[in-house]
């Protein structure tokens, strides 16, 4: 029997799920994200300024839906005047629901791996989708993104830490909580601040990573829905046009590719590539229950990807 894993109905709603403006370190008004996001083909953005909590849902009507969060920031208390030699932790809190109008207050706030859970868990059951953030650019190593329980996704694409020349593209970190039986989403986002204001450089830091969300429609508890069932894909390109399960196979049709990957949790991961000149634009892979989850990668002719999230032979 076929299971869809990207919903069969519904609307792809391409989206930025994390983001600054000029209410925290950004360069551009929250109206001015809008059009200029608008104009690069986005539905959903989400404004999370640092440390601060300010919904904008006057920027809501039938073609735009700005969601309401907030990137929290937890350093690592080393005794050196210099942020670059430390450590952090940062994370996005997205509301899944329209009217929570503030955080949560923390019992402590300490760069410890109990702490951090505590804090994420905290967010997780006071209402909000918990985003773990760039941990290239936050310099965490598997010692300690491995051990916070509580985020419902990680930043499989930082696109402002790209541009910068992070290496913030984290397929390894993922299998890395994955394997450690953290059964968690990812997505793609541009944390952008937009300092560099030259669409046509390549520090522009707006429209580089996105996140695809399936909804049944463009308002706040359809696409909270989605959010939370994991009806979506990270990209900085390619797109998944259908994802499903059937009789022990996982099918991807998807946009031109060079390649499509199948990752598991084993050694035994599986490639379709295209032949020289030629693309693809589908694959299929048989799923062995043992493995333990699979999720497929896509690669265009550029170098660029689209992963989905990982699923579970036990759950399907």
């Amino acid at each position: 029997m076929r299971k869809y894993l990207l919903p069969e109905s519904g609307q792809f709603y391409k989206a930025n799920l994390h983001c600054h403006s000029t209410f925290s370190d950004g360069r551009k008004t929250p109206s001015q994200l809008k059009e200029l996001y608008l104009g690069m083909g986005y539905s959903i953005l989400a404004i999370t300024d640092h440390n601060v909590f300010v919904p904008h849902p006057e920027l809501n009507d039938e073609s735009f839906l700005a969601l309401h969060g907030t990137e929290l920031e937890i350093i690592e208390p080393v005794d050196h005047p210099d942020f670059n030699l430390k450590k952090a932790c940062h994370f996005c809190m997205i509301a899944l629901d329209p009217d929570i109008s503030a955080i949560p207050s923390f019992k402590r706030w300490e760069y410890t791996a109990d702490c951090l859970t505590d804090v994420m868990q905290t967010a997780r059951s006071n209402g909000f989708f918990v985003t773990y953030n760039h941990p290239c650019w936050s310099r965490e190593n598997y010692e300690q993104y491995t051990a916070y329980r509580g985020m419902h996704a990680m930043e499989m694409f930082n696109g402002g830490a790209l541009t910068t020349g992070y290496g913030d593209y984290n397929p390894r970190v993922y299998d890395d909580i994955l394997t450690k039986g953290n059964r968690i989403y990812c997505v793609g986002s541009d944390d952008n601040h937009n300092v560099c204001p030259d669409p046509t450089s390549r520090k522009f830091d707006s429209g580089i990573a996105f996140t695809m969300i399936k909804a049944g429609s463009l308002d706040y508890p359809s696409v909270a829905d989605a959010l939370l069932k994991g009806n979506f894909y990270a990209s900085e390109g390619p797109q998944i046009h259908e994802l499903w399960y059937e009789d022990g196979r996982v099918y991807v049709r998807c946009s031109e590719a060079d390649r499509i990957n199948c990752f598991r949790r084993c050694r035994s991961d599986a490639t379709v590539m295209a032949e020289k000149g030629q693309t693809l634009t589908e694959a299929s892979f048989k799923i062995n229950p043992g493995y333990g989850y699979f999720r497929i990668t896509v690669t265009d002719a550029h170098g660029r990807h689209a992963c989905t999230n990982a699923y579970f032979p036990d759950s399907l």
